[in-house]
């Protein structure tokens, strides 16, 4: 299966998972992140199926895990389905409508998406 996005829903995917990313760079922090001043998170988050969320979470993997470690998107395919699929399957009701709320991941989801990437063999970010 092949999600379309369209530019703008790449670029709020995007922001979310590099949003993620420099978070978990903070992950010793205890900082509860409550907003991102101007990210306005993609209201069809809300509805979106599990598999769909899995899939744009697979999607901003790709989009920065490429940029971080330049290389194509094609080669991340692998490494970043691995990642959404164990990071979607380890978050609780609570985290997911954390989630589908503000388009980026809280603290205790952070962590298991930490473990995810550890896990897939992806670089942290730095």
């Amino acid at each position: 299966m092949r999600l379309t996005f369209s530019r703008t829903g790449r670029l709020l995917v995007a922001a979310g998972l590099v949003f993620l990313l420099a978070a978990c760079n903070s992950a010793g922090r205890s900082t509860q992140y409550t907003s991102l001043e101007g990210y306005v998170p993609d209201p069809t988050l809300k509805t979106a199926t599990k598999t769909n969320l899995t899939g744009r979470v697979r999607h901003a993997c790709t989009v920065t895990q490429a940029r971080f470690q330049k290389v194509p998107e094609d080669a991340l395919a692998a490494p970043c389905g691995c990642y959404a699929e164990r990071t979607l399957s380890t978050l609780d009701k609570d985290e997911i409508t954390s989630y589908r709320t503000t388009g980026y991941f809280n603290d205790s989801a952070r962590a298991k998406a930490l473990n995810a990437l550890d896990s897939c063999k992806l670089p942290r970010p730095v």
